[in-house]
């Protein structure tokens, strides 16, 4: 019941983009997506392929984990870009800074010589 009321608020967070469509596109070919059905449709024989069948429906999950974590590195690589060209900013505003303090000390009267 947990579980399930966690997918309901989840369902609610979603965007409009996510609720219209929900699976992400395949990047395999017709004739591989083929292949993949019919090997989802055979019995296993092995333990851990029968047990990895029970999990098939976490495959959303997974799919919207992963996502999340790519925007987020998306997202800190982003922060760190703009840390850095704020960092270049800062020294490029001490240098007018300085050069314009040197420019106000400089007399304004042509040397006597």
């Amino acid at each position: 019941q947990r579980l399930l009321r966690l997918a309901e608020l989840c369902r609610r967070l979603e965007t409009e983009e996510e609720k219209v469509l929900p699976f992400y596109p395949s990047s395999l070919g017709e004739l591989e997506q083929q292949k993949v059905r019919k090997v989802l449709e055979e019995t296993a024989s092995e333990p851990l392929a029968r047990v990895m069948k029970d999990y098939m429906g976490l495959e959303r999950f997974w799919q919207r984990f992963n996502k999340a974590k790519l925007e987020e590195k998306g997202l800190e690589r982003a922060r760190a870009a703009l840390a850095d060209r704020n960092q270049e900013l800062r020294r490029l505003l001490q240098q007018y800074l300085a050069g314009a303090t040197i420019n106000q000390k400089v007399p304004k009267d042509p040397h006597p010589l």
